[in-house]
């Protein structure tokens, strides 16, 4: 079993900046390509950004149009999501998940693990 624990959303004004991190436990992180999803209301959870077992690689949702950066630190069992110039269109809850089977993925179906979720709100 592998939990995993998200911080660091908030209110934030439009151009502002975040940081999101999520905290596994349970399993080997180092094995486990990491996501992170979101979810508006009223919509459907979509895939905002993905991050190798290394950290070697990464992929992104159009969206997010260099503004947001996804990293980890394997030493400390931490998958981060930077976010800047945010707009109040990502208003949503973001969701960290965990895949074992090695291959990243935008369709969350492909996770194994969820995070509980934290809620970030831009104002205009």
């Amino acid at each position: 079993q592998v939990l995993l624990v998200e911080s660091g959303g908030g209110l934030v004004q439009a151009g502002g900046s975040l940081r999101l991190s999520c905290v596994a436990s349970g399993r080997t992180f180092s094995n486990f390509v990491m996501g992170w999803f979101r979810q508006a209301p009223g919509k459907e959870r979509e895939f905002v950004a993905a991050i190798s077992w290394s950290g070697g690689s990464t992929w992104y949702a159009d969206f997010v149009q260099g503004r947001f950066t996804i990293s980890r630190d394997n030493a400390k069992n931490t998958v981060y999501l930077e976010m800047n110039s945010l707009k109040p269109e990502d208003t949503a809850v973001y969701y960290c998940a965990a895949t074992i089977d090695g291959l990243w993925s935008r369709n969350q179906y492909e996770y194994d693990y969820w995070g509980q979720g934290t809620q970030v709100t831009v104002s205009s």
